[in-house]
């Protein structure tokens, strides 16, 4: 099983466990072990999946000003847990790949390998409800269609994507390519940066 197997099989795993409840209160229960990479890789989809939701509601044309002000910031926060995720994601790879020595012509990549994996993670959520939209009943027979050939379009980016994660991994451990982890400065959250925080 290549890695971008596995990352697929939890995050559908992951998708299909929220919608059990089909609740962004519902509490996440990881069937994976804090220490194996299963663990973050769920709860990275868990996190995209309750933000997909997040967005859903936000666009609501009648939501109340104050409950969408609150859940903005919850939007944030799951912004902020996703960043620390896949950076977590990161350090896996960079501790995996520690011992490997670059080539003298190796190169970088324009994104580390967990940055990729959250485009997928993302990817799998469009799939999931792209096919819910196939499957309706109570639209015209035109949408279904249209939905069906987003659908194919979706797939084939997953291949794609796929073996494009699955080749810049297999370029890091044979030295081919450098892995470089650059921390995620988000400045508006903290309050040592943001002049709104710490000015207040």
């Amino acid at each position: 099983m290549s890695f971008t197997q596995l990352c697929c099989r939890v995050f559908c795993q992951a998708i299909n466990d929220y919608h059990v409840k089909d609740d962004v209160e519902a509490i996440v229960s990881n069937p994976y072990e804090r220490d194996e990479i299963e663990n973050r890789l769920y709860l990275k989809c868990w996190i995209d999946t309750v933000r997909w939701h997040f967005e859903d509601m936000i666009r609501h044309p009648h939501i109340d000003p104050m409950d969408a002000l609150s859940l903005i910031r919850r939007i944030e926060r799951s912004s902020q847990d996703r960043t620390d995720i896949v950076e977590q994601i990161d350090s896996y790879f960079k501790h995996k790949y520690s011992n490997v020595k670059p080539l003298p012509d190796a190169t970088l990549n324009t994104e580390s390998p967990a940055w990729a994996i959250d485009r997928l993670s993302i990817l799998e959520l469009n799939i999931y409800h792209m096919r819910e939209q196939t499957m309706r009943t109570d639209v015209p027979h035109e949408h279904t269609a249209r939905c069906r050939e987003r659908l194919a379009v979706l797939l084939e980016q997953e291949r794609d994507l796929s073996t494009a994660i699955d080749t810049l991994l297999d370029d890091i451990a044979t030295g081919r390519k450098c892995m470089k982890v650059y921390r995620q400065m988000k400045m508006y959250n903290d309050p040592s940066t943001n002049p709104v925080l710490y000015k207040k």
